[in-house]
């Protein structure tokens, strides 16, 4: 960001860079080229020796998260001499969307303080309302970021985390490309790992009944619900429920009868039209 700034500064002088002055579509449109290549180089990092990066890389990447979070504070002097309040611009909260989005994702990734992880949960949440938002997503190949989230020493963000996939778990054009993006080993370990805590309420083993549900009825998904021991623990779940959640007990049958688990007459008529 400061890089961008002094490019402009350059050209109108020594005279200190306010955001919020330039033309408008100026910071927006180089804030998404920079931050476009920033997520991209997360994908890379996994491959790069740690030994060389991550001695300096830990402090630059929250510096990164620190500074799209609180943006740029303004010189709170006017022109004329007058106090001015600073006025912070934060990126994840722009008005643009895909600047907005990327700055999102690039919080989620970099963040570490529990407040500022869910101001950007939320954010995106509400940007997953939109196509253009379900679409920037897949593109960005969002999930690994967000269920990354989504563990039990996380209890705050679960949640936050759950309403995500339950935006893209809806019955759209988007549906199947997000279910293909989380049928993975790392997807499915962390969901194995959710259901086994025996601490978790029964409004997060809701939500995330609904996303399994619609993961059962892939049918090369089984191989991963098997591979880590989930039907077994859904039965048991199964067994163990409370009769009042029938919610929860609904979801699980037909998870359990989409994998073979279960036989048809373990659903009533109507539950098999919502959920088969």
């Amino acid at each position: 960001m400061d890089w961008m700034s002094a490019a402009e500064e350059s050209r109108s002088g020594d005279k200190p860079l306010c955001t919020d002055k330039l033309p408008v579509n100026c910071v927006q449109e180089k804030c998404a080229k920079a931050l476009h290549v920033i997520v991209e180089q997360f994908g890379w990092m996994p491959f790069v020796n740690s030994k060389i990066h991550l001695s300096f890389m830990t402090s630059t990447i929250r510096r990164i998260g620190d500074e799209t979070c609180k943006g740029v504070l303004c010189d709170p002097m006017e022109d004329n001499g007058t106090d001015r309040k600073p006025k912070s611009v934060a990126f994840f909260k722009s008005n643009n969307l895909p600047l907005r989005f990327i700055s999102t994702l690039v919080v989620l990734k970099t963040v570490t303080q529990v407040d500022h992880l869910a101001q950007a949960l939320d954010s995106l949440c509400m940007d997953l309302k939109s196509d253009e938002g379900r679409l920037l997503f897949l593109e960005y190949q969002a999930v690994p970021i967000v269920v990354h989230l989504l563990h039990v020493t996380n209890r705050g963000l679960v949640s936050g985390v759950l309403d995500i996939l339950l935006q893209l778990s809806m019955e759209t054009r988007f549906l199947k490309p997000f279910l293909e993006s989380c049928s993975t080993e790392s997807f499915f370990r962390t969901c194995a790992v959710l259901l086994k805590d025996p601490k978790v309420d029964v409004q997060i083993l809701e939500k995330l009944s609904i996303v399994l549900q619609k993961l059962s009825k892939v049918r090369s998904n089984k191989k991963l619900f098997d591979m880590f021991n989930i039907p077994q623990v859904i039965q048991e779940m199964q067994r163990t429920a409370n009769p009042d959640h029938a919610f929860l007990v609904i979801n699980l049958n037909s998870i359990l009868f989409h994998l073979g688990f279960a036989r048809a007459k373990m659903l009533s008529p109507s539950v098999s039209t919502n959920h088969d």
